[in-house]
């Protein structure tokens, strides 16, 4: 018999109390009713819909786990969703496509990272194919470069729509302009007050807050030992799509978390160029007029953001020269597609990136998955967590799972 007596469904609104309707939160929902049926699941989300801030304000690449560290977190879980949420968007009849990309270097600075990311793929388990500048034409006829590896296992899906159907299959009971504004956590389980008043019980919490995760983390009593510091990034759209077929992306500087200026043909033959990445000022802070000056002078309060800036500040200085001039963002892009001018960039809807940074300055570069008493936090998932989120989702609903004993 549960410890909880046989009052368990009066006392408890659910059993696993979901904070957060994003692709993690939804993923975690869905796990929950596979691996345990019967379990009930409420997922409280403060947005209208899900999917409203980085889930559904990215790219819509699947990506292959090229890029990250050989058995961390980031590669096993992409190189596993990348196949998962292919087979996930097949299964549920949702828009994808299964195109590659190119990773390109255009400088012979860039050559030696550009062979690091080929042996690093084949450590993780990618095909991937080196090509020279004639063959680099094959795949991308208006695209420049001294070299490039073809990565055969990216994609593009809409993360909307794997959301959506997330919600429907887990049958969880979602709860939309539910903002948490007060958690109350007991030896026994979890009481959350919303912004209209209500309360909801369960026996497990479950933080997947994203760009508020951190702030969620201290509602329940929690020092999370790192706050989340958002990054804006901007895009822009090809006026002529015609001048790529796929996804082209240059060689990233792995001191940084981000993948610089790509383009990238989504599943609705759009192409986004991008993202720019600048210090957004607020949480949700999509252009330079949202100004949140409470979440802004929490970020400019904690060090870590501080000694980000001191320590990558010409990286810095150059995305915001970016940010600001539309020729130097063309300019980057010409890297890759000279062909590009001013005129075929329109600008297109910006995303927000929840990146938990430590006290002393160190971007967390692995997802971050914390627990405390009855209480399973997700405090950094960034990309690649939409196509991670499939294996993400087992894992948290795991941990919460071993909590209800």
């Amino acid at each position: 018999m549960s410890a909880y007596g046989s009052d368990r469904s009066e006392r408890f609104d659910c059993d696993v109390l979901v904070i957060g309707g994003g692709i993690v939160g939804l993923s975690t929902a869905y796990a929950i009713s596979r691996a345990a049926p019967g379990t009930r699941v409420v997922v409280l989300e403060k947005e209208r819909g899900p999917a409203r801030h980085q889930t559904g304000r990215n790219s819509g690449v699947i990506h292959s786990g090229i890029y990250y560290r050989p058995g961390s977190l980031k590669a096993r879980y992409a190189v596993r969703g990348a196949a998962e949420m292919v087979k996930f968007c097949a299964e549920y009849g949702l828009p994808y496509e299964v195109t590659g990309k190119l990773i390109v270097a255009t400088e012979r600075t860039e050559l030696p990272r550009l062979h690091a990311l080929v042996q690093r793929g084949r450590e993780n388990g990618i095909p991937v194919r080196e090509l020279g500048p004639a063959q680099i034409s094959e795949y991308e006829p208006r695209v420049r470069g001294l070299a490039a590896i073809h990565v055969g296992t990216t994609g593009v899906c809409d993360y909307k729509a794997v959301a959506a159907q997330l919600a429907e299959a887990s049958r969880a009971d979602i709860r939309y302009g539910a903002e948490v504004t007060a958690v109350d956590r007991r030896p026994w389980g979890v009481a959350v007050r919303t912004a209209t008043g209500a309360v909801v019980r369960g026996r497990v919490l479950v933080n997947c807050a994203g760009l508020h995760c951190d702030r969620v983390a201290r509602l329940a009593g929690d020092e999370p030992g790192m706050r989340i510091v958002p990054f804006r990034g901007e895009y822009y759209e090809l006026a002529r799509p015609e001048l790529v077929r796929g996804l082209v992306y240059p060689v990233p500087d792995p001191a940084f978390p981000f993948l610089g200026v790509h383009l990238t043909r989504g599943i609705d033959g759009g192409v986004h160029v991008g993202p720019n990445a600048v210090p957004a000022l607020g949480r949700e802070g999509y252009g330079w007029s949202s100004v949140h000056p409470r979440e802004l002078a929490g970020t400019l309060a904690w060090p870590g953001a501080w000694r980000i800036a001191r320590r990558h500040w010409r990286y810095g200085a150059g995305e915001l020269r970016r940010s600001v001039s539309k020729r130097a963002f063309t300019e980057a892009v010409r890297r890759l597609l000279p062909a590009v001018t001013e005129a075929d960039l329109r600008r297109a809807p910006a995303g927000v990136r929840a990146q938990a940074v430590l006290r002393d300055g160190t971007l967390v570069d692995d997802f971050l998955i914390r627990e405390a008493t009855r209480t399973v936090h997700v405090l950094n998932a960034p990309s690649p967590a939409a196509t991670a989120s499939l294996p993400i989702g087992r894992e948290v609903a795991r941990r919460a799972l071993a909590h209800l004993g």
